[in-house]
């Protein structure tokens, strides 16, 4: 065989070896990515259209795209004070949003665990638990502002005691459906209250408590939007309403398409470590 002929042969050996990853590859594009792109392109070009008459309230995208360029392509400028770039606004509500969204995460799976181990504290907590989870958000700021005399451990309260309550809910509910063998077997084999815990509750409530987590970092990130309009200083909340102030639409418009985005990561990311954890079975 030639030179050439056995360069073909291992071209073409190569070529099958790839289509079936080439075909998964197509089918994958074809159905997670090209229906919200042409969704996407639909609603712009209705955007666009309703937008542009001269008498339109809001930008359309193209003027848009215009009016915040250099946000866009300069995020990470910083000028001092609140003048700083999209990437430093959207750092600083993230760091927020870490620090009590992890302290509602270790609080709400305690309090879930005590809720669904224990049939008093059941009785005793979940009416207040009932309560207090319906006070909006920023009702808690000006508490939160009252008792801490700063906004940055106020802003951190309200994030937290937003997220809190469905990591509670999910987690007391995952608890009381433990299948019953399970315990069983934790009593055949004498399992100790902390080989218990690690063992069989948490892997069994986790597809619960991973449904709350997402829901709590959907509501941390709604929350701290919400928080920081009314607190001030660097922020994407904050950037939003200085923007409004200075009647600069197209740049709210910018800022809240960053928050969806970020919204949606970080929906993202809970939701893998959760099918990670859970092996796939955490619920929708």
């Amino acid at each position: 065989m030639s030179s050439v002929q056995h360069s073909n042969t291992l071209a073409k050996t190569a070529t099958l070896r790839w289509a079936p990853d080439l075909a998964a590859i197509q089918q994958m594009l074809m159905q997670r990515v090209v229906p919200p792109v042409v969704i996407i392109a639909l609603l712009g070009a209705l955007w666009e259209l309703l937008c542009s008459s001269p008498g339109a309230a809001l930008p359309p995208p193209s003027q848009v795209l215009r009016d915040t360029w250099e946000l866009i392509v300069n995020p990470f400028y910083d000028y001092g004070g609140n003048d700083v770039g999209m990437a430093w606004q959207i750092l600083a509500s993230l760091e927020r949003v870490a620090y009590g969204y992890s302290l509602a995460v270790v609080a709400g799976i305690a309090l879930g665990v005590l809720v669904g181990q224990s049939t008093w504290a059941m009785r005793g907590l979940d009416p207040v638990f009932q309560v207090l989870r319906t006070v909006p958000p920023l009702a808690w700021l000006p508490i939160s502002l009252a008792g801490f005399q700063d906004s940055t451990p106020s802003a951190i309260f309200v994030i937290f005691i937003t997220a809190i309550w469905p990591i509670i809910i999910n987690t007391s509910v995952g608890i009381r459906n433990i299948p019953e063998d399970y315990r069983n077997v934790a009593r055949v084999l004498r399992l100790n209250g902390m080989e218990y815990f690690t063992r069989i509750m948490l892997p069994a409530a986790a597809p619960y408590i991973f449904s709350g987590l997402r829901i709590g970092v959907g509501l941390s990130w709604l929350a701290i939007v919400a928080a920081e309009m009314l607190i001030g200083g660097v922020g994407i909340g904050f950037f939003i309403w200085d923007a409004w102030n200075a009647s600069m639409i197209s740049d709210i418009v910018l800022a809240l398409v960053y928050v969806g985005i970020v919204g949606f990561i970080l929906d993202r990311m809970v939701a893998f470590i959760g099918n990670r954890v859970t092996r796939g079975t955490a619920q929708g």
